[in-house]
């Protein structure tokens, strides 16, 4: 897998915010990628020193459309912890 495809995107919430100024960043990631594709990844595209990296993953949900029953994806998410000193520019 590229780099491209790993990283889908920023997440870009209150509470991903605040983990922005703790140097810790939040990323959809490709729900075939592991932490170790993941660290490459940012430290590649961002060219930064990443300490740790933590998965969560949110299930499926149910969705109905008239009569048509149908499941939406469920998503992965990275939660990136950077060296000390470092940051990603993308968060400002």
């Amino acid at each position: 897998m590229r780099e491209e495809q790993i990283i889908i995107r920023p997440v870009l919430t209150e509470k991903a915010r605040e983990l922005s100024e703790k140097g810790q960043y939040v990323f959809e990631v490709s729900k075939l990628a592991n932490k170790s594709e993941i660290k490459k990844a940012i430290e590649k595209l961002f060219k930064v020193k990443v300490e740790k990296v933590r998965i969560i993953k949110l299930p499926e949900k149910p969705r109905r459309l008239g009569r048509i029953f149908g499941k939406k994806g469920g998503i992965k998410k990275a939660i990136v912890k950077l060296k000390e000193g470092q940051k990603i520019e993308i968060f400002k």
